[in-house]
């Protein structure tokens, strides 16, 4: 029997329901857990931590909106992934871990020889967090990094901290989609970041919603897709002061892009993947929960509601 999926949100588990989680993370049956939001004991929350160390088949592990929510319970996540050797996603959005609890589960994330994908948006982590994450976007020809990272609304992180983070995604030979949707970033760390993308060979996501962003910036990104070649696919600049002529222009652009490289793999023979994203999200004033794609890793892509 292929592994499946335990999905839950927002419930209070019972001592039963911790059970058969366990028992089926133990079985290697579970493939996909999300007690999001959920409400658990210490010490069920301890057992599950023991599931997701014994388990060999759960790829994806979300605890969004804070389950890992003290720090003696980031000390026990910490524990499992160190054992655990197949989680190659893992949400922690809305977790207060702040940079301690970073600074506890480092080594645990930055070993992980599986982990590909991470969530740490809402997590009020500062600047100490970005120099520990940076460890995990290691520069060309070193070991194997993280290829997606989300970001969002961290809004405790310095100018110093995002050019930090600036410089390694320029450095990084993996990563593919970074998330730093509403963080108070402004035009001058947007344009480290567009240095950044111009650089990296690899970055094909950058969202910055709701960044505070306005045509100043905007500007850099259109020069940069014009004249310069990148990876680039999807650039979101919703909920900004940009305007529409600017956003098109950059849509255009990044389509004229994704159109020739699609016929280059056809001349070449080799199959091109689709983009699931428009390479343009249009601003918008509705208040409805974003959907953001996240390519985990796995060879599929989930759909992932990241709550703010």
């Amino acid at each position: 029997m292929l592994p499946g999926s335990i999905q839950i949100t927002g419930e209070a588990l019972s001592g039963a329901e911790i059970k058969d989680i366990c028992d089926s993370l133990k079985e290697n049956s579970v493939r996909l857990l999300s007690v999001r939001g959920c409400q658990l004991s210490d010490r069920d929350f301890g057992r599950v931590c023991r599931g997701v160390a014994e388990s060999h088949s759960l790829a994806q592990l979300n605890l969004n909106l804070g389950v890992v929510s003290t720090i003696g319970r980031t000390k026990q996540l910490a524990d499992a992934l160190k054992a655990n050797r197949s989680v190659q996603t893992l949400f922690l959005h809305g977790s207060p871990l702040l940079d301690a609890g970073l600074v506890t589960l480092n080594a645990a994330l930055s070993t992980h020889p599986s982990l590909v994908s991470l969530d740490l948006g809402d997590c009020m982590l500062g600047d100490e967090a970005v120099r520990l994450i940076c460890g995990m976007l290691p520069p060309d020809g070193a070991k194997s990094g993280l290829k997606e990272l989300t970001l969002s609304a961290n809004p405790a992180i310095s100018s110093q901290g995002w050019a930090r983070l600036a410089i390694a995604v320029a450095h990084s030979s993996q990563l593919r989609v970074l998330n730093l949707d509403y963080n108070p970033l402004g035009d001058h760390i947007a344009g480290m970041l567009a240095v950044a993308v111009a650089s990296s060979r690899t970055l094909e996501v950058l969202d910055l919603e709701g960044t505070g962003l306005t045509n100043q910036s905007a500007q850099v990104f259109l020069d940069m897709v014009e004249n310069y070649p990148t990876s680039l696919r999807v650039l979101v600049l919703a909920e900004n002061d940009i305007s529409p002529e600017l956003q098109q222009q950059i849509s255009d652009l990044l389509s004229e892009g994704e159109e020739e490289e699609d016929k280059d793999g056809e001349a070449r023979g080799r199959s091109v993947t689709p983009k699931e994203k428009p390479a343009w999200v249009p601003h918008s004033n509705s208040s409805s929960s974003q959907m953001v794609l996240m390519t985990s890793g796995l060879g599929e892509s989930f759909l992932a509601e990241t709550e703010m």
